[in-house]
């Protein structure tokens, strides 16, 4: 991918939220176990993705990224994966149904384990302790201990991401994913008393699978309609962890992160001669690049041609996470940038971050019809525009948690104290995940259909 590039690069430049692990000793040790652990996914898995991420820059496709905030130790388990699992697979349906294109399926899952934050130290009950960034790093716990970086996490980390690849992998292809059985899920959320607009659209599909079944395309003659291709994804952040799982692609001879099929960089860590640009331009996994409100046009020009030198096609996803009501003043400007440079981009929306408020009640949380309105700005925006809105991401979760205000079952700031289970950022829960899909579905079969009439 870049010539004279290695993996320890980034260790000459500046480094941000990233920890400075008290035992140099301890931190060596582990890097050296993880450098001769197996990687987490391979090359051929990241060029498959990144093939597919090019068909969502020319609207063939669509991106639809989801998953926790921040995966937890405590919280790890077979069912918790399974129901973020079953929820992206039913929104992927409702959004294939509306964009009439495949829809890339990729989960914040398996390596999402570390977290930017705004300070370095948080005040509990009166006590100054060091912020927790995830459970990669420190503990969550408000003690001294717990919030010291701690190396050996980084194991914990590995062991189990790769046992949820595992799962992930099982599920992906053993039935479990078959169009029917995702559908049928479906179609109770459909039955709910205030879902009625979302009822119609689930009977066109049940339609169009009771006419496939018909003419004989079943799961059985039809075995793709019975399993999905399911990437993971996580931020780049804890670089440590990332340069002992890079491994040397055996057929190409490039660098790939073995962490995870897609990484990316946060928007506070895209310092373009910082740390965490200079690992990730050099390996050859899709990159994701967030793009906040201070992004300026001349700072993206510079990260693409430091990420994407080749201008690949899929290599580079800019999401979008502006907050409800600012898309207009900031998107159009970075579009017009990546005009200007003729860059190959995947645009996707993150309508999560820039919409986190704090709820009376003291939670931090986001609300629904922020969360919405950011989407519509969004695909408003690329239209007005004449560009291919490629894809969302969202943080998520398959439970039934009380963090995110409003959606179908209309949580309120007095329900947040029922299930608040996240240690970082709030997220939306199956019902408001499914529901979000319905109405983004609804935005691409508008854009569909306006394309359509110009053709004509």
């Amino acid at each position: 991918m870049t010539k004279g590039w290695k993996k320890s690069d980034w260790r000459a430049k500046p480094r941000v939220q990233m920890p400075d692990y008290p035992d140099t000793a301890a931190l060596n040790s582990v890097e050296a176990q993880l450098a001769a652990y197996p990687p987490l996914v391979f090359a051929g898995e990241a060029r498959k993705l990144k093939k597919q991420l090019a068909l969502a820059g020319e609207g063939k496709a669509f991106l639809l990224q989801g998953g926790d905030c921040a995966e937890s130790f405590a919280e790890f388990s077979a069912d918790n994966i399974r129901d973020t699992f079953r929820v992206m697979l039913q929104m992927a349906v409702v959004l294939t149904y509306g964009a009439k294109v495949p829809v890339i399926k990729v989960g914040r899952m398996a390596g999402q384990f570390a977290k930017p934050r705004s300070a370095n130290t948080e005040m509990i009950g009166g006590v100054e302790y060091p912020s927790y960034r995830g459970d990669i790093i420190n503990g969550f716990e408000a003690t001294v201990e717990a919030r010291r970086p701690d190396p050996a996490r980084m194991l914990q980390a590995y062991t189990q991401a790769a046992a949820s690849l595992n799962l992930l992998r099982a599920f992906s292809t053993g039935g479990f994913a078959d169009i029917h059985r995702v559908h049928s899920w479906t179609l109770g959320f459909a039955e709910h008393d205030k879902a009625e607009r979302y009822r119609e659209l689930s009977n066109r599909i049940s339609d169009a699978l009771d006419f496939m079944n018909a003419a004989g395309i079943t799961s059985e003659t039809a075995p793709s309609l019975a399993s999905v291709d399911f990437y993971t994804s996580h931020e780049s952040l804890l670089l440590e962890y990332e340069e002992a799982l890079c491994r040397v692609d055996s057929i190409t001879g490039q660098n790939v992160a073995g962490s995870g099929h897609m990484i990316w960089i946060g928007d506070r860590t895209r310092q373009p001669d910082g740390a965490h640009v200079e690992f990730a331009r050099g390996v050859l996994n899709p990159i994701g690049l967030k793009c906040g409100p201070t992004t300026t046009a001349d700072d993206l020009k510079v990260l693409m041609a430091k990420l994407n030198p080749a201008n690949e096609a899929g290599r580079l996803t800019l999401i979008a996470r502006f907050g409800a009501g600012k898309v207009g003043e900031n998107l159009p400007r970075l579009i017009k940038a990546v005009q200007e440079e003729g860059a190959n981009v995947v645009w996707s929306c993150d309508p999560m971050h820039g919409n986190t408020i704090k709820a009376a009640s003291g939670y931090k949380t986001r609300p629904f019809e922020s969360v919405l309105r950011e989407v519509r700005e969004f695909f408003q925006i690329h239209k007005a525009e004449g560009t291919v809105p490629g894809g969302v991401h969202f943080e998520m979760t398959g439970q039934d948690v009380t963090e995110c205000t409003g959606g179908l079952r209309a949580v309120s700031d007095e329900n947040l104290a029922d299930r608040y289970h996240t240690a970082c950022d709030p997220r939306l829960n199956a019902s408001q995940s499914l529901e979000l899909a319905f109405l983004v579905s609804e935005e691409l079969s508008a854009q569909r259909e306006a394309a359509r009439r110009v053709a004509l």
